[in-house]
């Protein structure tokens, strides 16, 4: 339950108070149906393949995914307006510059180092499991199509880029790292102001973020809809055997997302001690909509609301994970090293240790920022490996598989970001763990 004792805004607060009652049995019903309907989703779809025409299962694919539409759209549409009211708030309850400074570069060295770990285990797997060897696939003569936009990857324009000229137009098209630019500039600006001057401005931008908040609980409700239309139209187009095919690709891509979320709750445990299973039970639900989705943009807002109540401080939780969502990409990066591993093995390309050490380094710098980007892991493939001489034609060897290898990455970037805002919480002292005894009792009457 979230307690904001603290708050002027004591109206907010008895609505968010009133709501966090039943908070823990709603979202356990959620999670449930999300369940039931991600398995209807398989089984729909299995029987759309197998049983109707060609035509009537392309117009099932094409027709069901409006519900996944909707179901983006109201999530995006919830996306900047509560990044940009809880990163200012966040920053301005700080107060103090060095205080925001301090707890950015804890965040950015713990960023860094999670996307080395993480490159460094899919690296370890994919080199024991060798997943392309025995492909012996020839390296084509010419250049070949991928459809993937991969223009303006270079450094210059990807920091030129994560300056907005407009915050409207960030805003617009949902660019998480331009707005949380504009986020920081404009709440660094008005802490140094002082809190009697910023008072006013940060009590409504908390009354928006808690709006949006509860907005983004009525969209939730779309979730499972949502997610049985995105698994049936894949599966009714591609058969059960998309579950199958490349099966020593995918069982080692996740035998590595497995083993980075070991090392992330292994770290956790060493800062947060036996609170780290608490986390990790109240995260499952923002987890599994990722998971579902495919999308960790979609899990945001919830995930931002489950650390609050597991006793994050709202101002640490409200800064700290929107600039995860552009620098704390754990599962891109295992997805990367797996794939661009994969790739120069089904080719036969070998690279030698430093080679291998430049690409995983380049691979790291060129997925800062792009999260929001449709397919962003493959993006940043296609625009590296050219340049090691890696066949950018291998991408077409994923893209038929890409949607599952998705749903893993954007599920352990959700974990990674909720971990990490957990455990910098606790070294700045702010994290309450009456709170999240609080919930965990909740939830275990719940179960009970």
């Amino acid at each position: 339950m979230i307690d904001y004792k603290n708050s002027k805004m004591s109206a907010c607060c008895i609505i968010v108070k009133y709501d966090g009652v039943n908070f823990v049995a709603s979202s356990n019903k959620l999670t449930m149906f999300i369940v039931l309907f991600m398995i209807a989703g398989i089984l729909c779809g299995a029987a759309v393949h197998e049983y109707a025409s060609n035509d009537s299962i392309t117009a099932w694919a094409t027709n069901i995914t409006l519900f996944t539409d909707i179901f983006l759209r109201l999530i995006k549409m919830v996306i900047a307006p509560l990044v940009f009211s809880t990163l200012t708030v966040g920053i301005m309850r700080m107060g103090e510059t060095s205080t925001i400074s301090r707890v950015g570069s804890k965040a950015m060295v713990w960023f860094i180092s999670s996307s080395v770990l993480s490159i460094l285990v899919g690296l370890l797997v994919v080199s024991l499991e060798h997943p392309g060897r025995g492909l012996n696939l020839t390296v084509p003569a010419g250049s070949v199509e991928t459809g993937l936009a991969v223009s303006g990857m270079s450094l210059k324009n990807f920091i030129a880029h994560s300056i907005p000229t407009s915050i409207a137009d960030a805003m617009s098209h949902n660019e998480i790292l331009q707005i949380v630019v504009f986020s920081m500039f404009f709440g660094i600006a008005g802490a140094s102001l002082g809190e009697k001057f910023n008072a006013p401005l940060v009590a409504a931008l908390d009354v928006v973020s808690h709006i949006m908040l509860k907005v983004t609980g009525y969209v939730m409700l779309v979730a499972p809809l949502a997610i049985f239309a995105a698994i049936s139209s894949v599966v009714a187009t591609q058969g059960l055997g998309i579950l199958l095919n490349y099966a020593s690709f995918i069982g080692g891509y996740y035998v590595a997302i497995l083993l980075t979320c070991l090392v992330l709750l292994s770290v956790g445990y060493m800062v947060l001690k036996k609170s780290t299973f608490t986390l990790l039970s109240m995260l499952k639900e923002p987890v599994l909509v990722a998971f579902t989705t495919s999308s960790s943009e979609a899990a945001y807002p919830k995930t931002l609301d489950v650390l609050t109540r597991f006793g994050c401080s709202r101002s640490i939780a409200s800064f700290v994970l929107p600039i995860g969502y552009s620098f704390n990409l754990v599962g891109s990066m295992v997805y990367c090293s797996f794939a661009s591993m994969f790739i120069a093995q089904a080719y036969n390309v070998h690279l030698t240790f430093s080679e291998i050490v430049v690409l995983m380094l380049t691979l790291m710098l060129a997925s800062k920022g792009i999260a929001g980007v449709p397919r962003s892991a493959l993006v940043v493939l296609a625009a590296t490996i050219p340049s090691f001489n890696i066949p950018v034609a291998g991408i077409l060897l994923l893209m038929g598989i890409d949607h599952f290898l998705d749903m893993g990455r954007s599920a352990i970037n959700v974990l990674g970001n909720g971990i990490a805002t957990a455990m910098l919480s606790k070294n700045e002292g702010e994290l309450d763990a009456a709170a999240a005894n609080t919930a965990t009792e909740q939830e275990t009457q719940v179960e009970a």
